[in-house]
């Protein structure tokens, strides 16, 4: 009896390696590019990192077994009673800021959810709290006219089946078990589509050991089964977060904490904090407005989509002060936001002086600094310049030779921090070839 046994257990094994490698080898229904470039054309969008660990002012996640004791970061959740949040508060800031879409921190690297998930008892219903926090922004991003979206981290440092503790060691747990673990994550984003039809899922922790390619294809196919229009960012595979690549599951790059390149060919988005650190911190530097503005500018100019981070406080609210720095932002883009969103980034290529923006048969100049009362540009090849103006529409002096185009520039910009000037040619220029030099 027992080779017979042997050899059954045998096949039996062979049989489901086989069936485990053929559903990791199907093919990946693809996010439609049509939902992959309305993404791409909102090009502005918050970012929020929150939870119980704003109790104690450290990184989100980061600061568990660091600056914060293990077993006091994961009670923190029991005291945690924001009685200030408010989402439309959040939203309108949002809204205030002219940003299009909202991404919050359903769940970070600390394990802790901000929505009554049926599937861990370490969420928001068991805190003193006790509110959905993810489905009271959903539902005050469709007040508002804001795309709701949801940042979902694939490592899980609470969870016990996830092998990795961050306890300064990089140790894997034998009693770790990623197959239930990768099951956790799918019902839980079964629940987080269901329930809140997010727009865009934003993936993170993809870096450690036991998390792998085939696991990132895996749960990608199961999601689209789900949601086949919602946009996912490229953090469910491996490889370089900067770039798309083999190891690359997921439809968009997400370069961290700078302007991406310039890259017309692959969709990308950069997530950059409006102070320092992405969670709340007391008297964090905060970027200037100069900073803030010519940020989007340049990740316009370089075809990219900005995601910008606050980070709400204990008591529920975001900080005044970043609440101001975004509303000035959003009174920029009344005036200048033709020349943010929806457009093509180029002709010319971004540097410290301008980032260009086209739609349509006209340019967008973003400049950010002037060297003299006169601006020289090479000319389109092509196109002729039939008018020059400020975004205000106010005109501005221009002449055309072959090679160059020169405007004439008061002494005192309009805005210090970027004016816009919009060269109207005499044909389109969006398909045009990217011109490589900017001469002032």
């Amino acid at each position: 009896m027992r080779p017979l046994l042997f050899s059954f257990l045998f096949l039996f094994a062979v049989h489901a390696l086989n069936a485990q490698t053929s559903t990791v080898a199907a093919p990946i229904l693809q996010t439609p590019q049509k939902n992959i470039d309305d993404f791409m054309s909102q090009r502005f969008g918050m970012f929020i990192h929150w939870g119980p660990v704003a109790l104690r002012g450290t990184e989100i996640g980061w600061s568990r077994n660091r600056e914060v004791k293990q077993a006091e970061y994961d009670s923190l959740y029991k005291e945690f009673n924001p009685v200030l949040f408010n989402a439309d508060s959040w939203v309108k800031a949002a809204k205030d800021a002219g940003m299009k879409y909202l991404t919050i921190t359903a769940k970070h690297h600390d394990g802790f959810c901000l929505w009554p998930t049926k599937f861990t008892d370490y969420n928001i219903m068991n805190s003193p709290f006790k509110r959905d926090v993810v489905g009271e922004l959903a539902k005050s991003c469709k007040k508002y006219g804001i795309k709701f979206c949801i940042y979902y981290t694939v490592l899980d440092w609470y969870d016990l089946r996830y092998p990795v503790r961050n306890d300064g060691t990089k140790t894997i747990d034998p009693k770790g078990d990623m197959v239930k673990f990768v099951q956790y994550m799918k019902d839980q984003l079964k629940e987080l589509i269901t329930n809140y039809d997010p727009y865009m899922l934003w993936f993170d922790g993809n870096w450690e050991q036991p998390w792998t390619k085939e696991m990132g294809a895996d749960v990608y196919r199961y999601i689209k089964t789900l949601s086949p229009s919602v946009v996912i960012n490229n953090r469910l595979g491996k490889g370089t977060h900067k770039a798309m690549g083999t190891d690359i599951v997921g439809d968009y790059a997400t370069p961290e904490q700078v302007v991406g390149k310039m890259n017309l060919d692959i969709p990308w988005e950069s997530c950059i904090t409006i102070c320092n650190q992405w969670a709340w911190k007391a008297n964090d530097k905060m970027k200037s407005l100069k900073q803030c503005i010519q940020t989007l500018a340049s990740t316009a100019g370089g075809n990219g989509n900005l995601l910008f981070n606050v980070g709400p406080m204990m008591d529920g609210r975001i900080e005044k002060r970043q609440v101001d720095r975004l509303r000035e932002m959003g009174d920029w883009l009344k005036v200048n936001g033709n020349a943010i969103y929806g457009t093509k980034a180029g002709p010319y290529m971004p540097d410290s002086t301008m980032a260009t923006t086209r739609k349509g048969n006209k340019i967008n100049l973003l400049l950010f600094q002037t060297k003299s009362t006169q601006l020289v540009v090479p000319a389109v090849e092509g196109r002729k310049l039939i008018k020059a103006s400020w975004m205000n529409g106010l005109g501005i002096e221009f002449k055309q030779v072959d090679s160059t185009i020169t405007l004439m520039l008061p002494a005192i910009m309009p805005d210090p921090n970027c004016s816009v000037i919009v060269l109207e040619m005499d044909g389109q220029v969006e398909n045009l070839p990217l011109i490589k030099n900017i001469q002032q």
